[in-house]
């Protein structure tokens, strides 16, 4: 199951960087991150410094 960015997203860019699969990108307001191309891993939790990402 995909992690979800809500929206205390500061649009960092600090999850993207560390995505290993390129499923996160900068929307509108918030970086979102591509369910189909998320593989669960976790680094994108460990690497957004306002807790903003969350298993869905």
């Amino acid at each position: 199951m995909a992690h979800i960015i809500n929206e205390e997203c500061i649009s960092c860019g600090a999850c993207a960087a560390q995505c290993p699969v390129e499923a996160i990108s900068e929307g509108g307001d918030k970086y979102i991150i591509d369910a189909d191309t998320c593989t669960d891993c976790g680094a994108c939790v460990d690497a957004c410094p306002v807790d903003a990402i969350s298993p869905a």
